[in-house]
């Protein structure tokens, strides 16, 4: 088991000033805003409030998360957000979760050019899908597709790839008819793997020709990998929801990873994807910085992205689940205003992901007396 005391700020606190020394001041913004939130996240620099306990008298301070998508531990409240108004919009169906890579000789072209191969990815992975997922002799359909964007291993060495959720089911081409797989079986794996290799060389040699070149030819010519997994939906709606909020919110590693730290070195935890057992791993504090910061991903990139039945096209995208839902459950049409009444509601007290507890007795019952503005970071580059 990790040492709870040990976390991702910890690591950044003890080796920035090490790693920064080794940049020659080449930091990109994006990491250098991670690395302050991070090491700034929960403590007094953000502010917070300060609150009474109703039942032991005792004050504490609560401080605000960063919010920096890249943080492992302030994003509980928003995950919860996202789950409430996600889940007006699952449709009871079969699910298939679909990951899609890229080969090894693209990474060093990928991570120099993450913006725009990035989106080429994950648009090419989810039209390749719908591509064949319209074919008749597999679903005859247009399915949902939520895409999720990953750059990791358990490692955290640099890998990207991305996780899709396929409904097993989707509304043939006059929007008036839902067709379902009969199966536990959504589309052959091969098939898309040699049409997403196909379509991906295509889109990068027109939005891309310059990188185009840059790719080496034998990149084409070898095996694409690609995963489809079909997730049981008896298990419920919300399962599968969980289940996918645990990809979009999760990043490079948890703080419940990290076995240990000291003056030089962290030691942190990985499953073996060819064993999957669970290793150790000792390496320094920079590369530990190094490793993380190589999936911070640059600004203004969408990583969760929404495709074929669950474009979000102007309302598009409500009418179709609208119409979904009554074919698959013969209910009334959901309108926009019942589904904004569903989405959650973000109080005051709970913003910032954070729900108080008094330390000292664990009691929810709490008032708030005062509160600390964010002030500037002590954290300079």
């Amino acid at each position: 088991m990790g040492n709870p005391t040990i976390e991702v700020a910890d690591i950044f606190r003890s080796f920035w000033s090490a790693y920064k020394a080794t940049c020659n001041k080449t930091i990109l913004p994006s990491h250098q805003k991670a690395a302050m939130d991070i090491m700034a996240c929960m403590t007094e620099d953000m502010g917070g409030k300060h609150h009474r306990c109703n039942d032991c008298n005792e004050t504490f301070w609560a401080y605000h998360g960063c919010r920096n998508r890249a943080c492992p531990k302030c994003h509980g409240r928003q995950m919860v957000e996202w789950l409430k108004k996600r889940s007006v919009e699952l449709l009871p169906c079969k699910y298939f979760h679909v990951v899609i890579t890229v080969p090894s000789e693209l990474r060093s072209l990928f991570f120099l050019n993450q913006k725009d191969l990035y989106g080429i990815l994950m648009r090419t992975a989810a039209h390749a899908v719908i591509e064949i997922s319209k074919e008749r002799k597999y679903l005859g359909a247009v399915p949902g597709i939520l895409s999720v964007m990953h750059t990791w291993t358990t490692r955290m060495q640099y890998h990207p790839h991305v996780h899709m959720l396929v409904t097993g089911g989707g509304l043939e081409e006059d929007g008036k008819s839902w067709r379902e797989t009969a199966s536990s079986f959504l589309l052959p794996q091969k098939k898309l793997s040699l049409l997403f290799r196909k379509r991906f060389r295509e889109n990068l040699e027109k939005e891309r020709p310059d990188l185009f070149t840059q790719a080496p030819k034998k990149t084409w010519k070898k095996e694409w990998c690609s995963f489809i997994d079909c997730k049981d939906s008896n298990k419920g709606q919300d399962a599968v929801l969980n289940y996918l909020a645990r990809y979009v919110f999760r990043s490079a590693i948890n703080n419940s990873r990290i076995l240990k730290m000291d003056e030089t070195n962290v030691s942190f935890k990985y499953k073996d994807n060819t064993t999957g057992e669970w290793e150790t791993e000792t390496i320094s504090g920079i590369e530990f910085i190094r490793r993380f910061l190589l999936h911070v991903l640059p600004k203004g990139l969408h990583k969760v992205r929404y495709f074929g039945l669950w474009c979000p096209t102007k309302r598009a995208r409500l009418r179709s689940l609208a119409i979904a839902l009554q074919l698959l459950l013969s209910t009334p049409i959901l309108t926009m205003k019942d589904m904004a009444e569903k989405a959650i509601k973000i109080s005051d007290q709970e913003d910032h992901g954070y729900v108080p507890i008094c330390p000292h007795c664990g009691s929810k019952n709490v008032s708030n007396i005062g509160e600390r503005r964010r002030r500037w970071r002590r954290y300079v580059i």
